[in-house]
């Protein structure tokens, strides 16, 4: 009788372990769905990490100097991922905004410069133009049922080699800007608020993901475009036009195309041809870490502006740090990877 164990004692054991295992699991799953419920907490937290753990190795990392200069520093990149967004969220993806907006800057400085166009004529002129791109794509993807991506590309060519053509490769220097065309410049001005040092790009900046944040979460348009990314297929026989929605999608990422074009001018301070080879990666880069899901239909327009602002704190902390630009960029391939492993994963167990 005494070598009967008692069973109380024998069962508690595995009811602790079954117990544990039931928390934790719930635990985890409590975190899937507040992730996918509010995926920009995902940047968020990333943005938070960054700036604390930059500050602590840098001292002058939180200097107004240096983080007035990485909001100017994205302020670019951070309007066109803004374009970039709107298609992503239908499931798509334009490869061709980067070459967009440096040909719409050379429009603009042509038009201004060479024909004495009146600046204000030769902006409108330019954001037409920036619509008529997308529209172009728009019309690819919706009529010929043409992939984004390779629609896209091809169009990215397009739009490369036509900047070559209308510039004859010549960049419109800045004093000849200022001389001609001083508006052209306006997003390049600077400001000063509460000792931060700010140039009226990042003005631009915000207010294109304020106007958006306000079209994707306060109109009827804004739930179409959010349905269509999902499953255009139940829009569809939800009665939404989907041809519709995806050509107003593709022009507005045209026209704020356009608009990052004449911001562009300001920061660079001349039209080149040549000048941000590699917006459409950073854009995307920009999109992707900020949590807006490659699949469509899901993240928040304000996810690309943190994603915009977390490589900017990684390339200016780890610069301040005296890393070399190599180990930038593999930070940055890293942030991407990450962000959409986060993003599968939630989209697995939430599901």
């Amino acid at each position: 009788m005494s070598d009967t164990p008692d069973p109380v004692v024998a069962r508690n054991p595995s009811e602790t372990v079954a117990r544990f295992d039931h928390h934790s699991r719930g635990a985890l799953d409590r975190v899937q769905h507040f992730l996918h419920r509010y995926p920009t907490m995902v940047p968020v937290i990333v943005l938070v990490l960054s700036v604390i753990a930059f500050g602590l190795i840098s001292p002058n990392f939180f200097s107004a100097f240096n983080l007035s200069l990485i909001l100017q520093q994205v302020a670019v990149v951070g309007t066109l991922a803004a374009a970039q967004s709107l298609v992503i969220l239908t499931a798509g993806i334009d490869l061709s905004v980067g070459a967009v907006m440096v040909m719409v800057s050379v429009i603009m400085g042509k038009l201004s410069v060479d024909f004495g166009i009146p600046v204000p004529v030769s902006i409108l002129i330019g954001l037409a133009v920036g619509a008529a791109t997308g529209a172009l794509n728009g019309a690819l993807v919706t009529r010929l049922k043409l992939p984004p991506f390779i629609t896209t590309l091809g169009t990215w060519n397009i739009f490369l080699a036509l900047n070559y053509y209308l510039s004859n490769r010549e960049t419109i220097r800045s004093q000849t800007l200022d001389a001609e065309a001083p508006l052209l410049k306006f997003f390049g001005e600077r400001f000063t608020l509460g000792g931060a040092v700010l140039t009226y790009g990042v003005v631009l900046m915000i207010v294109v993901f304020a106007v958006l944040w306000y079209a994707l979460y306060q109109t009827a348009w804004g739930r179409r475009v959010y349905a269509v990314g999902d499953d255009p297929e139940s829009a569809a026989l939800a009665g939404i036009q989907t041809k519709r929605v995806l050509m107003s999608v593709y022009m507005a990422a045209g026209v704020i195309c356009g608009l990052a074009a004449w911001s562009s001018i300001g920061r660079v301070g001349s039209v080149s041809p040549t000048s941000f080879f590699e917006a459409n990666l950073e854009s995307i880069t920009a999109v992707v870490i900020g949590g807006i899901s490659l699949f469509g239909g899901r993240g928040s327009i304000l996810g690309p502006l943190i994603g915009a602002l977390i490589v900017g704190v990684f390339n200016s902390g780890l610069r301040l740090a005296g890393v070399d630009v190599l180990w930038q960029l593999f930070a940055t391939g890293w942030l991407i990877i990450v962000a959409v492993a986060i993003d599968q994963w939630i989209r697995k167990i939430s599901s």
